[in-house]
């Protein structure tokens, strides 16, 4: 039997052995793709090639590419342990041509290696292409040899692929493999094609044509070849068995679960569900996604959701997910080494996210039972629905999973209605403003200078007013530039853009921002004075100590990223920053607050680097040569194939396209000023430099000796001598609450006299002056002791704020109850209370109304007991 991993490398040798290239499988999180929430299938690392956007070294390429379908378009969640092919995650096999082979050699590589390296039987494959497509047909039939009986014609419904409505799109030919007659179904095209028997197990895309807005198709100068195999419909199909969670992908992680849960059955539905999901999981936190509630980040947390709830039903009622991980890495590390590495964060954020979800697990699913008790019909409510979601941390899919394991449907219009109440909410609470951040169309490119040039010489290529592209800009008016040349950096990787003035003889302009517009560079800002034109020559002179300050905190930023993976571990990424010249904030996962010895010792690391003087060396190389290299490349960024390393000394190799200093001595001085939780998973550090990190000691050591003065003691034993004034303090605030319960006690004893007996009732409303809420409650307890059957209103007046405390004894709280006589009181003094029928607090803002609102007190408490 072939094992998966022996699957895995045949297909990546055998067309490493027909000249591909093999290149590493992506991440799951698409570099630069904002239309796709997860990478879903092996073309998507190649989009930009097959769109002719980019260039690569190579015209051919195999890969073994990780996939996951759980959210957007591409949604398999739901029928994860459903059916026997259906995963959120999946390995997906490919080989690529970019305008070098087509579907000739397509069709005859995977017929030799289906057939001869696998060696499974012709007379077990069937083949189907497009209906129009003559020439891949006659490939098959008449070149490889198919018989016509094993063959179809299929329509653009299933046979015709495109990247979207518009652009790159062609043909397709699937192979399908038989599994026999005993399994139910019929041949592709077929009325029973739905059935089991017949399965694809590889597709071939012939990328032939370009189809524009109007549906018009067009040759392609370069067609192109990308094909996509499932590794696990591969393995079940060479291991003999039909299910997918029978192959040895999902036995050994079957086996994991069935050793913490002691369930027997290996084919229990929420078996196979753990096991995929464990899957998914944990190779998106590898990539870089934390559980959140938006995005990717809820897309994962729902998942995790699923499973804990599948261990919940298989008796696993304390943690056990996270475990998982191991056998995981044992399985698949070896073909992945990026999950090995991640394995630590990895069970932290699931261990994380499984302890946050326990609290509320058990509270939800009981909420769901009653309300499946109380149903009238076969639909779980919308209102409930949506209850477990905001209130329990349910996804909306796990509600739905649960309700179809019963028998039941739930009410997506009424969650929706509910959902949508919640936005409209949060979308008049919040407010949102604009800036020079809309995408403009610009046709022009900008060569930047900056690394050896802070002036230089260009001539503008484009001048944008209010959105619109226009010839000239005149003194006064805010606006963009465009140069053909400029030494202005570009806000990119967290460094913010450059400031500066370009200039003419006549005219200048003062730039505030420079960003980035495809491959054009935007330098926003108002022209002060004279004219400046298209096609006119200007001198471009950015703001030196406005770009060094920047610099020093960047390279900071870079010392930093290393000593925090120096301290805390690999598993530290970043994930996000911003460097501009004032401070410099750094976002990296982690799970766990820094100690303070971590924060010192991650300080004195980076500094020490800065001591050392290093020259910062900057190489341009390859992609690959670079990451052989031990540069780190920054998560979800996406890099050309030439790429800029930075490195100082080896304590840090990144990529990275920004300015930086000479020396890591120019530096100066490296201080962290705060370190704090931002998500799940994610910290985040902010620090200074140079002469800001100077003027934040100098400000601090101000602030030390000024405290020192107040408290009398020198900077060196101040801490003990503050610690010693906390602590007398603490015995002042006891010594006074102890005075102001015996004041409290004392005036009880006088305010008793006051009560009057209202029909055997004693009343009593007074005000106690200079009590606080707790001296009022003490007052009122010791009353109603003293008083027996009684109603009691004390209140206190500060700064024009008045406390009301009302107490009622219990044996009359059926005719008397505090909250109402507080209100009643509060309500005169501008105010509102409430509380428990025997004790209630309320306050006011009108003290000038006070006295006559206490005095109604025992007429109030008389009608009472009349009624």
């Amino acid at each position: 039997m072939k094992s998966s991993a022996d699957i895995r490398k045949l297909f990546l040798d055998f067309f490493a052995g027909k000249g591909h290239e093999v290149v590493s499988s992506s991440p799951l999180v698409p570099a630069n793709d904002p239309t796709l929430l997860f990478t879903n299938a092996g073309m998507v690392q190649f989009k930009e090639t097959f769109l002719g956007q980019e260039t690569r070294a190579y015209t051919r390429a195999v890969t073994t590419q990780r996939c996951v379908r759980a959210g957007g378009k591409h949604n398999d969640l739901e029928n994860v342990g459903y059916t026997a092919r259906h995963h959120t995650f999946f390995e997906m096999l490919g080989n690529f041509s970019f305008g070098d082979y087509f579907k000739r050699e397509a069709i005859q590589y995977a017929w030799e290696f289906l057939t001869d390296t696998l060696g499974l039987p012709p007379e077990k494959l069937w083949v189907t292409v497009f209906e129009e497509d003559d020439e891949a047909a006659d490939i098959w039939l008449k070149e490889i040899g198919i018989s016509a009986e094993r063959f179809s014609r299929i329509g653009a419904k299933d046979n015709f692929w495109s990247m979207g409505d518009t652009g790159p799109c062609g043909p397709c030919s699937e192979i399908f493999y038989d599994h026999g007659p005993e399994v139910a179904g019929g041949p592709p095209g077929t009325p029973e094609e739905d059935g089991d028997r017949y399965i694809e197990i590889w597709n071939l895309v012939f990328m032939q044509y370009n189809r524009s807005a109007d549906g018009t198709l067009t040759p392609l100068p370069k067609p192109s070849v990308d094909t996509g195999m499932g590794l696990e419909r591969l393995a079940a199909v060479l291991q003999n068995v039909h299910n997918n969670y029978d192959i040895d992908l999902f036995q050994h992680l079957i086996k994991a679960i069935q050793a913490l849960s002691g369930t027997e059955d290996s084919s229990n539905f929420s078996l196979r569900v753990i096991a995929d999901h464990i899957r998914s999981c944990s190779f998106m936190i590898a990539d870089g996604v934390h559980p959140s509630n938006e995005g990717r980040g809820y897309v994962l947390r729902r998942i995790i959701r699923r499973a804990i709830r599948h261990g919940h039903k298989l008796g696993l009622k304390d943690t056990f997910f996270h475990k998982l991980v191991q056998p995981l890495v044992d399985e698949m590390g070896e073909a992945f080494p990026e999950l090995a590495q991640a394995q630590s964060l990895v069970e932290k954020a699931l261990l994380q996210e499984e302890n946050r979800f326990a609290d509320t697990l058990d509270n939800g699913l009981r909420i769901l039972d009653q309300a499946i008790e109380d149903m009238g019909d076969k639909e779980i409510p919308g209102e409930t629905v949506f209850l477990l979601y905001d209130t329990y941390g349910f996804p909306i899919d796990l509600t739905a999973d649960i309700a179809r394991e019963r028998g039941l449907t739930i009410d997506i219009a009424g969650f929706e209605r509910a959902m949508e109440e919640q936005r409209s909410r949060a979308r008049s609470a919040s407010q949102f403003g604009g800036g020079m951040t809309e995408q403009l169309n610009i046709d022009s490119e900008t060569e930047f200078c900056g690394y050896e040039h802070t002036q230089e010489d260009g001539t503008i290529t484009d001048i944008i007013l209010n959105g619109e592209h226009v010839d000239s800009l005149n003194e006064g008016q805010e606006g963009i530039l465009v140069l053909d040349n400029t030494p202005f950096y570009a806000e990119s990787g967290g460094q913010v853009g450059d400031h500066g003035e370009i200039t003419t003889d006549s005219a200048s302009f003062t730039v505030t921002d420079t960003r980035k517009q495809g491959k054009a560079f935007t330098h926003i800002g108002r022209c002060e004075n004279g004219r400046f034109q298209v096609g006119q020559k200007v001198t471009a002179q950015i703001d030196e100590n406005n770009r060094l300050a920047t610099a020093l905190n960047h390279s900071a930023t870079h010392l930093l990223h290393a000593a925090l993976r120096k301290v805390l571990g690999d598993h530290v990424t970043q994930k996000g920053s911003l460097v501009d010249p004032h401070r410099l904030r750094f976002d990296f996962s982690h799970f766990e607050p820094l100690t303070d010895a971590q924060l010192h010792e991650i300080e004195r690391m980076v500094n020490q680097q800065i001591r050392m003087n290093h020259p910062v060396e900057t190489r341009l190389m390859a992609l690959e040569e670079a990451k052989n290299s031990g540069a780190m490349a920054l998560f979800g960024e996406k890099y050309d194939e030439k790429v800029r390393v930075l490195s100082m000394s080896d304590f840090s190799i990144e990529l990275c396209g920004g300015t930086h200093v000479r020396n890591t001595g120019d530096i100066g001085l490296f201080k962290i000023t705060a370190e704090a939780g931002i998500a799940s998973g994610v910290r985040r550090i902010e620090a200074v430099t140079g002469d800001t990190a100077l003027d934040f000691v100098d400000n601090t050591l101000n602030t030390l000796n000024q405290v020192s003065e107040l408290l009398k003691a020198k900077p060196d034993n101040v801490q003990d001598k503050a610690s010693a004034l906390v602590q007398r303090n603490r015995e002042l605030e006891k010594e006074l609450e102890s005075l102001k319960g015996k004041l409290a006690s004392s005036a009880g004893d006088d305010l008793a006299n006051d009560a009057k007996d209202i029909n055997g009732i004693k009343v009593l409303a007074s005000t106690l002056e200079g009590a606080d809420g707790k001296a009022l409650r003490d007052a009122v307890d010791q009353l109603k002791n003293k008083l027996g059957s009684a109603a009691i209103v004390l209140t206190s007046v500060k700064d024009e704020k008045i406390t009301i405390i009302a107490g009622v004894t219990k044996d009359i709280t059926d005719k008397i109850r505090a909250g109402d006589l507080v209100g009643h009181v509060a309500g005169q003094v501008g105010g509102k209370g409430g509380g428990r029928p025997d004790m209630a607090q309320g306050g006011g803002n009108e003290p000038q109304n006070l006295a006559a609102a206490l005095a109604s007190v025992s007429d109030w408490v008389g009608s009472k007991l009349e009624n």
